[in-house]
């Protein structure tokens, strides 16, 4: 099992070695840092889980830190700082942080609420690991629905949102037959209404986009009467 490492970020060395005991007893690594910019510097050189940051900081103050973090890492932040008011605590969250604890604090509260932090930020990863979609590959065509981007025989194929989301779902099942309604409410999200010809426009569209004039087997079939299939 992977070991969790976590940032402290206080420029008070009494503090970060209290914090560091009482997360040290609960299985976690420990990283400190005496001012912003050193804080910096471990993101960037380590595998960070989790940071616990102060806001007054020498050199680069917290918000700061947060966020330069935030252009790259998801993991979740704390603030322990002394600015203990309501307004101070929605500056800290409304900057990115996840929670703030004020000064002076319990530390077994602080250990609580990281255990809190780690659980909920390891439960949303699993269940993006579960919405994961792998790349779909037929008749020279890749769809990565994680990018959201398509490829054929190698070339980008620029397509808009409601583009994708037909091919996707037809390249999904392929041979299996969407009525128009069923593309419609699949990808609209909404119920179909009669005489609407939304979905019979993008399907041509999206098959000028995938070069269809320029090859004799269509990625896209037309079953008449009934709707679409992918014919990859």
């Amino acid at each position: 099992m992977k070991s969790i490492t976590i940032l402290i970020a206080d420029d008070e060395a009494e503090i970060a070695d209290l914090i560091e005991l009482h997360l040290k007893k609960e299985g976690y690594q420990c990283i400190k840092a005496a001012d912003g910019q050193e804080a910096i510097s471990v993101v960037n050189t380590h595998s960070i889980d989790l940071a616990i940051l102060d806001i007054m900081m020498p050199r680069m103050d917290g918000y700061e830190v947060t966020r330069q973090i935030r252009e790259k890492h998801p993991f979740p932040i704390i603030f322990l700082s002394a600015k203990a008011t309501d307004l101070d605590k929605i500056a800290g969250l409304v900057r990115g942080a996840d929670d703030y604890v004020t000064k002076p604090f319990n530390p077994m509260e602080l250990v609580a609420r990281v255990n809190a932090q780690l659980r909920r930020s390891m439960q949303f990863n699993q269940s993006m690991q579960v919405m994961s979609k792998p790349a779909l590959e037929a008749g020279g065509l890749i769809i990565n629905p994680e990018e959201r981007t398509v490829f054929l025989y190698g070339k980008p194929v620029e397509l808009t949102p409601k583009e994708f989301d037909i091919l996707f779902l037809l390249a999904s099942y392929p041979k299996k037959v969407y009525s128009t309604e069923n593309i419609f409410e699949h990808v609209w999200g909404e119920a179909y209404y009669e005489g609407s010809n939304t979905v019979m426009v993008h399907i041509r569209t999206l098959r000028k986009k995938l070069g269809e004039d320029m090859h004799k087997n269509k990625l896209i079939k037309t079953v008449w009467g009934v709707g679409y299939s992918f014919n990859g």
